[in-house]
């Protein structure tokens, strides 16, 4: 418990102090932020607002997790440190993004397939490395890995199922990142619940065999990740809040999306992973349902998409939007980890 207080609040003042000064170096150099023609008009005050803030936010994480380690007993693992990979090569390759959209002045940055590809580097590097260097069961898994007993997916179908998640979760926190603090404050509620649930499984481990199903290979390293992901998360979040004074960019988004996606797949949790990131797919959803209905009834469901930007459009205030959308996902989050729990109730009886 001590090692992931340390990482939670190590992680918070890293990225807390590490993100004011990335304020002031980013202003220097002229880094801000292009913003799309077509927003609403709100938006357009914020052009130049610093960006990139996500380098603070990986920073904070990994300063976390290294200083958490120098307490007794801690280990680096493998396990550990590939989540860590995970998360610092998807936030390079929304650096890559970001700069070319500052350097350039607009608001285009990799084209596609070329973050496309970035992002499927990052993820098969991460996949195959997971079923080759770690314990992984390759079970499809809610919230344990033999929940459905008859589906080991194998090394290759589970790498690419992992392929799968890490792509439509680093896209769907992308697409969540459009108002002041509304990804960076869900992405806590996410990497909290992440964290308790790591620290279940590391409390149980070497307990009756009822209950083996929940124990997994170096989960408190795991837990120790998330919860430098919850500082860094919250100390970014004191300068991003409405109005904010920097912008993630897809630094931020993308590492955020990758480590949640690494998370529920170390953890055999990666059917829950929609549960927990419900605010995320009720975005993407609105992204997809807005496409589908222009291409295939020339009529458009949303004002505009994602649907926080519907809201906006309606008159609401973008404090009313984020803090309902935070509750949104502080509700799909708690329903989680209920279902966790109750499944762990039924299965031990406890």
């Amino acid at each position: 418990m001590i090692a992931l207080l340390m990482a939670a609040g190590v992680g918070l003042a890293s990225s807390l102090v590490g993100t004011r000064f990335l304020i002031v170096w980013l202003r220097q150099r002229g880094i801000g932020q292009p913003i799309h023609a077509d927003v609403p008009d709100a938006h357009r005050t914020k052009a130049g607002t610093p960006t990139m803030g996500g380098i603070a936010i990986v920073g904070g994480a990994v300063v976390g997790y290294l200083v958490a380690h120098t307490r007794d007993g801690m280990v680096f693992t493998r396990s550990g440190l590939l989540l860590i990979g995970l998360i610092i090569g998807a936030g390079l390759v929304g650096a890559a993004d970001d700069w070319i959209k500052v350097s350039q002045e607009r608001n285009l940055g990799l084209s596609k397939a070329a973050k496309s590809i970035g992002l499927l580097s990052v993820a098969v590097s991460f996949s195959v490395l997971a079923v080759t260097v770690t314990d992984v069961h390759t079970n499809l898994s809610f919230t344990r890995f033999d929940n459905f007993e008859n589906l080991d997916l194998g090394p290759g179908l589970w790498c690419a199922w992992a392929i799968l998640l890490i792509i439509g979760c680093t896209n769907a926190v992308n697409l969540t990142d459009g108002l002041d603090g509304l990804a960076g404050g869900s992405a806590v509620f996410g990497f909290t619940a992440f964290t308790i649930i790591a620290f279940w499984a590391f409390r149980n481990a070497g307990q009756p065999e009822a209950i083996a199903d929940y124990q997994i290979p170096h989960a408190l390293d795991l837990a120790v990740v998330a919860a430098a992901m919850v500082g860094s998360a919250t100390g970014f979040l004191w300068w991003n809040a409405t109005p904010a004074r920097i912008f993630m960019g897809d630094t931020g988004s993308l590492a955020i999306g990758g480590g949640l996606a690494g998370l529920a797949l170390l953890l055999n949790t990666h059917l829950l992973l929609p549960i927990i990131g419900g605010l995320y797919v009720f975005e993407t959803m609105s992204v997809i349902l807005q496409v589908a209905g222009f291409r295939l009834f020339k009529r458009r469901p949303f004002r505009m998409a994602p649907i926080h930007h519907h809201y906006e459009f309606a008159g609401w205030p973008q404090t009313t939007i984020i803090v309902r959308f935070w509750i949104l996902a502080g509700l799909s989050t708690a329903i989680a980890l209920g279902l966790y729990v109750a499944d762990f109730i039924n299965l031990t009886g406890q």
